[in-house]
């Protein structure tokens, strides 16, 4: 009996061990309180973390690989950065190395840490300066988000949330991109109760992950997911499969307007999509989600199916020869 017992509890520690991830989180907003709900939920289920983010929110930059500053963060070429003397929330401040660890205090136990770049830039100084020195290798996971306000639809393709699942998932590291309602935001204090549902959430979808994939990886390679929560998140709300489809809430188009002074604005605008979804559209991300936590698997990057290739060829066969 003493030794079923015994047998039984390494199991268990073996089985418990074995579902500790080491996890990059990066993002493309910052430091903000839904990356922070994040952190603290995955580590307190054991798993190892570590942070590596844009210094100032980076929203619509997408795959951009771009550093705003070579040595130290300067106004020079992110304004945003002026209005708040350094990296957004506090992180890090004007004069501070382009890249390295949070400054802020709570935040300087060498898991946080910040790029004066765009989200793609963090995340690769994540995973080949920031887990290197972590964990001696890359991440088992990497989790982009939760982003602030939802990725749906064609503007995904614009999304830096999605830049940086792209990116980490093209050299073969399990990757996930999630996004929660802008009713996460909260600047103040980054102690958002909402970003603590999203977070609870998350973790139940990594667990229902792990336990599929058992000693395995966590994701097929070539495959990456987009997460959306919607707005009125509850810890009861359910998971529902969804594609990016044809249906978009959101129609982007360039804007051109007046200021009180009557001189053109040059910006980007949008209207909401005037139509309900169409019964075809009604697994689209956009539908889903708006009562629904919405689950997309994508491809990594833009190749084609085989049955595409092969209408290429056929189509091309004569400059092809």
């Amino acid at each position: 009996m003493k030794r079923s017992l015994l047998g039984g509890l390494v199991l268990a520690a073996c089985s418990t061990h074995s579902f500790a991830l080491n996890i990059l989180l990066v993002n493309d907003d910052g430091l903000t309180s839904n990356i922070k709900a994040l952190y603290d939920e995955l580590k307190a289920n054991g798993h190892s973390v570590a942070v590596s983010v844009p210094c100032s929110p980076q929203s619509g930059r997408g795959g951009a690989i771009v550093m705003y500053s070579p040595t130290t963060i300067s106004v020079d070429n992110d304004k945003q950065i002026a209005a708040e003397n350094g990296c957004h929330n506090g992180a890090a401040p004007i004069g501070a190395p382009a890249a390295g660890g949070f400054t802020k205090t709570g935040y300087t136990n060498g898991n946080w840490n910040y790029v004066h770049g765009t989200p793609v830039m963090a995340t690769a100084y994540g995973l080949d300066v920031v887990a290197v020195k972590q964990w001696g290798k890359a991440p088992d996971l990497v989790l982009s988000g939760p982003n602030e306000g939802q990725n749906v639809g064609k503007v995904v393709v614009h999304s830096g949330t999605i830049g940086n699942v792209q990116f980490s998932a093209g050299k073969g590291i399990p990757s996930i991109a999630l996004s929660a309602d802008t009713n996460t935001v909260d600047d103040k204090t980054l102690n958002n109760a909402n970003s603590a549902i999203v977070a609870k959430q998350t973790v139940v979808l990594l667990k229902e992950l792990q336990g599929k994939a058992g000693q395995g990886p966590l994701l097929p390679k070539g495959i990456t997911l987009n997460v959306n929560f919607p707005k009125n998140l509850t810890s009861s709300t359910p998971f529902a499969f969804s594609r990016i489809g044809t249906y978009d809430l959101y129609n982007f188009k360039f804007k051109v307007s007046k200021d009180d002074k009557g001189v053109n604005q040059y910006g980007l605008g949008y209207d909401i999509a005037p139509n309900a979804p169409t019964a075809a559209q009604a697994a689209d991300e956009s539908a889903v989600m708006q009562s629904k936590i919405a689950v997309t698997a994508m491809q990594v990057a833009y190749d084609q199916r085989p049955a595409a290739q092969e209408w290429l060829k056929i189509r091309l066969k004569n400059l092809f020869k």
